[in-house]
C-alpha cells in the first residue's frame, strides 16, 4: 500500500512542477480522494519537506564545508566547491543552488495545505479538540516550511540585475494547474522586497499555530516532536531573513549602488537605515522568546542530548565527517584545510588582534595564548590528536610532504568532528552522534549587533532593542573565553564603519564552518578575491619551529557578478521573462 502511494504521489508532484509540462501516466490503484483522505499519507508530504533538509553539515555541498569556497579554507578533493571558490561558477554548475529541491518541497507543502486540512481527514479520533490541536500544529508547520524553503531560494538566487533592480525568486503560493504549468511566459521573478514580505507573512502565520517550544508529554506539543518547527525556530528564521533584507547587496540601485569589488555607496540613507531598524527589532523579538546563549563548546560536537546553544538542529550518527577530514595517516581524506587567513583572524586571549603589540602574540609560538575559539575550529601543528600530537611541519606524519593528499594549508578542521580514538579503525570503527545546527542562539545576538550598529551606531539604542551593539559583542567574546574587552571599546569609539568590521570579524570566527561565511561575504559586499594562505613549518634540529606563510590558492573573482549566482540555465531557457542577475 505504501509503495503504491509513493508512486501515486511522485506522479502527482511531477505534474505540478513549476514552469514544467509533464504528461504523467495514470495510476488507478487508489483514487485521488482516497489518497488525500489518509492522515499519515498526507502528513507525509510535510515530512518530506522536513526530510529534504540537509542531515549533515557537509553533504549539501558535495561533501565539503562551504567555507572551502571562501577565504576560510580550501578543499583537497571537492570539485564543486573548488570550482565555486576559484571563479568557476556557471548557470549549469552551482553547488549552492537549490532551485529544483526548494520548489519540490514548496509543492509538497501546497499539496498538504490543499488536501490535508479539510474535514475529510481526522488526525485524532479520540476527540475533536485533539484533532484540532494536531491539525493546527500541522498548519503552522506548513507555513514555516514554505518560509524555510522560500528563503533558501532567496539566499541562493536573490540579487541585483543589470538594470539595478533587486529581485528574488518567482513566488508560488499554490499548486499549479496544468494550464498554469505550461504558461512559461508567466514565470517571472518577484522583487527581493516582495519575497521577504511573503516569507515573513508565512512566518507570522506559523506563529499563530505553533507552540513556543516542544516540551512535556503532549502528543502534539511534547518533547517527542523536538526537531519540528516551533515559534522559537520561526523567529530565528525571521531574524535571518530580515538581516539579509537589510544587507547592501540586496538593495535596488536607488538605495545602494555597487561601485566596485568591496565598494558601495548608500544613496537613500533613511530607507537603508529603516531596514536595519526592522532587522534589529526582529532579532530582539527572537531573543526575547529564546533567551540568552551559551557559546559553542567542543563537548557540543558529540553530545548525547541537544546542546542548549542549538535552537533547531538535526543529528546523524556516522563517522563520515571524520572519514572526510582526518589526516591520511588516520585513514581520513584530509578534505578541508582551514586557511592561515582564518587562523590570523582569531584574537589573542586578551582580546587584541595578533597584529596589535598589546596582544602578546609570539610569531615563534603562534598557537599559544590565543582566542579559545581557535581551538574549537582548527587543528594545528602540535594539537592533541588521537593520543598523539598532530604533525603538519614539513615531513611530519600529517604533512603534504608525507602524503600528497594531506592538508595544503598546514591545518585540519576541528569543528564538529569527534576525536575519540578509534572512531576510524580497520578492525573496529565506531560512530558517534553529530549535530547539524540550522540555527544557533549566538547567531541571533550577532544579528542584533550588526543591525543595531547599522541603525543606531555602536553604543546607541532604539526601537525595541535592549542591548547596544557593543554590549552584545562584549558578551559574545566573554562567553567564548576572551579575558578583556578594552579593544571593543576602542573600536566602538571610532564609529559605525570601524565597528562594522569588528562585527563581521566576530561572525567569521563564531560561525566558521557553519556555511555562513560564503553568504556573509556577498550580502555585505566584502572583497571576494583575497588569496588563501597556509603555513609552512620547518622543524629545527633542536625541536623548535620556523613558521612561514605561503600562498595556497587564488580566488579569481574579477567581476561584480560573483556577488550573485546565475539562475539555472534550464529555467532561463524555458521561461523567457526570467531576468538573470547582474553580469550573467
Amino acid at each position: 500500500m505504501k509503495n503504491n502511494f509513493i508512486k501515486y504521489t511522485l506522479i502527482a508532484l511531477a505534474s505540478l512542477q513549476v514552469a514544467c509540462s509533464f504528461d504523467p501516466e495514470i495510476d488507478n490503484t487508489y483514487s485521488e480522494d482516497w489518497v488525500f483522505s489518509q492522515p499519515d499519507y498526507v502528513e507525509g508530504l510535510l515530512l518530506n519537506a522536513y526530510g529534504n533538509l540537509p542531515n549533515t553539515i557537509v553533504d549539501g555541498y558535495g561533501g565539503d564545508f562551504l567555507d572551502a569556497a571562501t577565504d576560510n579554507a580550501v578543499t583537497n578533493s571537492g570539485a564543486g566547491v573548488y570550482r565555486l571558490g576559484t571563479g568557476g561558477l556557471t548557470p549549469s554548475s552551482n553547488v549552492v543552488g537549490q532551485w529544483n529541491n526548494a520548489y519540490n518541497q514548496i509543492r509538497n507543502v501546497h499539496l498538504f495545505m490543499e488536501n490535508g486540512l479539510g474535514e475529510n481527514i481526522n488526525y485524532d479520533i479520540s476527540s475533536e479538540s485533539a484533532d484540532k490541536a494536531k491539525r493546527d500544529n500541522l498548519k503552522g508547520e506548513a507555513f514555516y516550511l514554505r518560509a524555510w524553503w522560500s528563503f533558501h531560494l532567496l539566499q541562493a538566487y536573490g540579487g541585483k540585475t543589470d538594470a539595478g533592480e533587486a529581485l528574488g525568486y518567482p513566488i508560488v503560493l499554490k499548486s499549479a494547474t496544468r494550464e498554469e504549468s505550461t504558461d512559461l511566459e508567466a514565470v517571472k521573478r518577484d522583487t527581493y522586497e516582495e519575497c521577504v514580505a511573503q516569507i515573513k507573512k508565512d512566518i507570522d502565520s506559523a506563529m499563530l499555530y505553533l507552540p513556543s517550544k516542544y516540551i512535556g508529554n503532549d502528543p502534539v506539543t511534547g518533547i517527542n516532536n523536538l526537531g519540528r518547527a516551533d515559534q522559537q525556530v520561526s523567529l530565528a528564521l525571521k531574524s535571518r531573513v530580515s538581516l539579509y533584507a537589510a544587507s547592501p547587496a540586496y538593495q535596488p540601485d536607488n538605495i545602494v549602488k555597487l561601485t566596485g569589488m568591496g565598494q558601495f555607496t548608500v544613496l537613500d540613507e533613511p530607507a537603508y537605515i529603516a531596514k536595519w531598524e526592522v532587522a534589529a527589532d526582529d532579532a530582539q523579538e527572537a531573543i526575547n522568546e529564546i533567551g540568552t546563549f551559551t557559546s559553542l563548546k567542543i563537548a557540543d560536537f558529540a553530545a548525547n542530548n541537544t546542546p542548549a546553544e542549538f535552537i533547531w538542529r538535526s543529528f546523524f550518527t556516522s563517522s563520515a565527517l571524520e572519514t572526510n577530514n582526518y589526516p591520511i595517516e588516520e585513514r581520513g581524506g584530509a578534505k578541508t584545510g582551514p586557511s592561515q587567513n582564518l587562523v590570523n583572524a582569531f584574537y589573542s586571549k586578551n582580546g587584541y588582534p595578533i597584529e596589535d603589540a598589546r596582544s602578546g602574540y609570539d610569531p615563534n609560538d603562534p598557537y599559544s595564548n590565543r582566542d579559545p575559539r581557535l581551538y574549537v575550529n582548527v587543528l594545528h601543528n602540535g594539537s592533541d590528536f588521537n593520543n598523539r600530537n598532530l604533525e603538519t611541519f614539513v615531513g611530519g606524519i600529517d604533512s603534504k610532504e608525507k602524503y600528497a593528499g594531506n592538508t595544503r594549508t598546514g591545518y585540519y578542521v576541528r569543528k564538529w568532528l569527534s576525536l575519540a580514538p578509534g572512531i576510524i579503525s580497520v578492525d573496529n570503527s565506531s560512530n558517534q552522534r553529530h549535530y547539524n545546527p540550522y540555527f544557533r542562539r549566538t547567531e541571533l545576538f550577532l544579528n542584533l549587533a550588526e543591525a543595531a550598529n547599522e541603525a543606531y551606531g555602536p553604543t546607541g539604542l532604539g526601537g525595541n532593542i535592549t542591548q547596544t551593539a557593543v554590549d552584545v559583542i562584549k558578551s559574545i567574546r566573554t562567553k567564548a573565553g576572551i579575558t578583556d574587552n578594552t579593544y571593543v571599546d576602542e573600536v566602538a569609539a571610532l564609529g559605525k564603519d570601524e565597528f562594522r568590521k569588528l562585527i563581521q570579524r566576530e561572525r567569521r570566527l563564531e560561525l566558521a564552518f557553519e556555511n555562513h561565511r560564503y553568504f556573509d561575504l556577498r550580502r555585505c559586499l566584502l572583497p571576494l578575491n583575497e588569496t588563501v594562505k597556509g603555513i609552512k613549518i620547518t622543524k629545527n634540529t633542536n625541536g623548535t619551529f620556523i613558521y612561514e606563510e605561503e600562498e595556497v590558492e587564488e580566488r579569481k573573482f574579477d567581476g561584480l557578478k560573483y556577488y550573485y549566482a546565475p539562475l539555472p540555465y534550464d529555467e532561463l531557457s524555458k521561461s523567457p521573462n526570467l531576468i538573470n542577475n547582474l553580469g550573467w
